[in-house]
């Protein structure tokens, strides 16, 4: 098979744990760009929090693209055109944000270029924060200072409290909002039917590539829907052994630079 696209989920996938593409990784997904492959990077990270990393892959000069907030906006790397956005009802929100606070979490959403939240201080924020490179603001009155629209909402704290609030809001907002972990601490709250492989779909139609041309790499659960829907679907080594069963095959870790052992035995031998 001659694979036209690679998906790649970021934190925890292409990244090491300081957050940093190794130059081997660099390295082998230039050459395939070279080749004429396309590299997107799909994340549940805002928009800003993932360019730095595709102008580093050169993303715009190959003409490859971002699928920010898990899919919630696509963006075309040649021209920096938004592709396809789709935004968070604002009537949910309070529900959101009165469910976190009643449980103790905190919640933040995006601003700009920067991250608003409930607690600047929270270590969960910070997470957010660092992995962005994005500054924080302190909502005095979070339902006021937001700035609509937006993408998504994110819930963030301690896990056991955080999958017991998340089964609560799954079953309140049932087919009014997706609500999924994208990390253990981390809850994503996003329009319906927004998902990284729903966007792929979206992305490959309009580039008349099926869905058996494309290799996608992941390590969490919202990067289950890629990993089943591409013809090769990757899990990462650190991923949960529930997503390696359902993976077409388990690459080395992030730590052990598992993509561009990918790239190189899936698409740089192949040549």
């Amino acid at each position: 098979m001659i694979y036209k696209i690679i998906v790649l989920d970021l934190d925890g996938t292409l990244t090491n744990e300081k957050k940093e593409i190794t130059p081997r990784t660099k390295e082998a997904l230039i050459k395939a760009q070279e080749q004429g492959l396309k590299v997107v990077l799909a994340s549940g990270r805002p928009t800003y929090g993932i360019t730095a990393l595709a102008e580093e892959l050169e993303l715009p000069r190959f003409e490859g693209y971002i699928l920010a907030f898990n899919g919630g906006r696509i963006i075309d790397c040649k021209n920096n055109k938004v592709v396809f956005e789709q935004t968070l009802d604002q009537n949910l929100v309070p529900k959101l944000y009165y469910s976190s606070r009643e449980a103790g979490l905190e919640i933040l959403t995006y601003k700009g270029e920067g991250i608003i939240a409930t607690k600047k201080t929270d270590q969960y924020v910070q997470i957010e924060a660092s992995i962005n490179k994005m500054k924080v603001e302190e909502a005095s009155d979070f339902l006021q200072q937001i700035e609509y629209p937006i993408n998504k909402c994110l819930i963030v704290g301690a896990p056991t409290p955080l999958h017991q609030l998340e089964l609560q809001l799954a079953e309140q907002l049932k087919g009014k909002i997706d609500i999924y972990r994208s990390a253990d601490y981390f809850l994503e709250c996003v329009p319906v039917g927004i998902d990284k492989a729903t966007s792929l779909n979206r992305l490959i139609t309009e580039l008349h590539i099926q869905s058996e041309e494309i290799i996608a790499c992941g390590d969490n659960y919202n990067d289950l829907s890629m990993i089943n829907f591409a013809g090769l679907g990757v899990a990462m080594a650190n991923a949960p052994s529930e997503i390696q069963k359902q993976a077409n095959y388990v690459t080395y870790s992030n730590e052990e630079e598992g993509v561009a052992h990918v790239v190189e035995k899936f698409i740089l031998d192949q040549k």
